[in-house]
């Protein structure tokens, strides 16, 4: 087929689903009957769907064929970008903040400014974060299961910019990774932007199919699996000890560098110990309190195998130079005074009070969730689509997540993921009620 008869198809396709011609949900013709339909070749066919793709106006899943997809979806709801309109519910992103916290905030700024250190914090600071800083850390984990060095801790801007520099510090471009085929949709952007490889290990109900992992060590050659183990973001399972060991043992075989993102590990009063605690020769463990405290305190750690601390010192450098002081300076008294404990004990309460009021709101309507984790895994009917209904929440005005953004297999689960920590409880009774209509509609 000539390029201009070809393009013109994508065109006419294009225009057809901007226009509304093509409604959302519409099921295109299989690839052998557009080439049949315009005497085309089957691969020729097949760039047209390919292209349609990568514009956005179309979805193909395995299986079932070739869909136009909802293209008036907000960006937030397909995409994992935050962009969240205002009087807009919002169960997409988790930004969980309970009552007293901005006079805690209050408090700690007029006690820093009677601090007799006040003017080290407006000069650079060390890297990893000075000496003090770290140590207070590594106090802090040890209510996590993890004993680390000091010097084995890094203070960085955040879990997402320890999860960066873990990546950039210990992987070069096209290495190969294993993660969960449901998994953290912010990694998923960091291994897009670093080059890496990323493969799908099947998930079960209670964890990943480490057996899988097994399998495609043998067959790949990966070099890290990144995992969550507790609370895992989004389908909230803990990995029991079991699990853990052979997830150990299965890194340890095949010379795997394990990334553990406990970001969410906090909720999980009694979690089994850390796979840093299990494999600490080659286990990076990254957290933060942007959960635990306050999105806004961008403070974040990465406790790491000692070899391998100046690699990842020099990638902090060479990102951020080093964390805000009067950030680190925060959350250091806070972790020292109790706070960090007594906020992290509150939000658990707070995250089961929510699972509580999602399992009395959407009974009868199944769904996957930890008793006491700030999100709900709800997969759609068979028929469903879930960008479809996404949209139908969005002009009820009500924001929610699709699986896209955190589905690394090809087979993308018409899913939500409800985030339930970012309004107040009455308006998340209002929004869990209409998410139950639509569903069951």
């Amino acid at each position: 087929m000539p390029r201009a008869r070809y393009k013109s198809l994508v065109d006419t396709y294009a225009e057809d689903i901007r226009s509304g011609a093509l409604a959302p949900g519409t099921r295109l013709p299989t690839h052998r009957q557009l080439a049949a339909d315009h005497g085309l070749a089957v691969v020729t066919a097949s760039r047209v769907y390919t292209e349609l793709e990568a514009m956005g106006l179309v979805s193909g899943e395995t299986g079932r064929g070739t869909f136009v997809r909802e293209i008036s979806l907000p960006p937030g709801q397909g995409s994992g970008q935050m962009n969240v309109a205002t009087g807009m519910l919002d169960l997409n992103f988790n930004y969980p903040s309970l009552p007293g916290q901005a006079d805690l905030l209050r408090t700690a700024l007029r006690q820093l400014a009677l601090s007799g250190d006040l003017d080290a914090l407006l000069r650079y600071q060390p890297h990893a974060g000075r000496l003090h800083e770290r140590a207070a850390v590594a106090r802090h984990l040890l209510n996590r299961g993890l004993s680390v060095e000091a010097e084995q801790v890094l203070v960085v801007s955040g879990a997402q910019h320890g999860l960066a520099v873990t990546l950039m510090a210990l992987l070069k471009p096209g290495d190969v990774v294993a993660v969960d085929a449901l998994t953290y949709s912010g990694f998923k952007v960091l291994a897009e932007t670093l080059h890496l490889e990323l493969v799908a290990i099947p998930v079960t109900a209670r964890g990943p199919d480490l057996d899988a992992l097994q399998r495609l060590c043998s067959k790949r050659p990966v070099r890290a699996v990144y995992s969550i183990p507790t609370v895992h973001n989004p389908l909230g399972w803990v990995m029991s000890l079991a699990q853990r060991e052979q997830l150990v043992s299965i890194a340890r075989q095949h010379h795997l560098i394990i990334i553990e993102d406990a970001a969410y590990a906090f909720l999980a009063a009694e979690a089994q110990p850390p796979l840093a605690t299990l494999a600490p020769e080659c286990t990076v463990y990254v957290g933060g309190f942007s959960k635990s405290v306050a999105t806004g305190l961008r403070v974040g750690f990465v406790a790491a195998p000692a070899p391998w601390v100046k690699k990842l010192e020099r990638t902090i450098m060479a990102t951020t130079w080093n964390v805000p002081g009067v950030m680190s300076a925060l959350a250091v008294a806070w972790i020292e005074d109790g706070t960090v404990a007594q906020l992290e004990a509150q939000k658990r309460q707070d995250a089961q009070a929510r699972q509580a009021l999602a399992a009395q709101v959407l009974k009868g309507v199944e769904y996957v969730s930890h008793p006491s984790s700030y999100f709900l895994w709800l997969p759609l009917g068979e028929d469903a689509r879930a960008d479809q209904v996404a949209m139908v929440l969005q002009r009820e005005g009500i924001c929610v997540s699709t699986a896209e953004p955190f589905a690394v297999s090809a087979i993308v689960p018409h899913a939500l993921r409800l985030a339930l920590g970012s309004v107040d409880m009455a308006a998340l009774r209002e929004a869990l009620v209409k998410v139950r209509e639509v569903v069951r509609w």
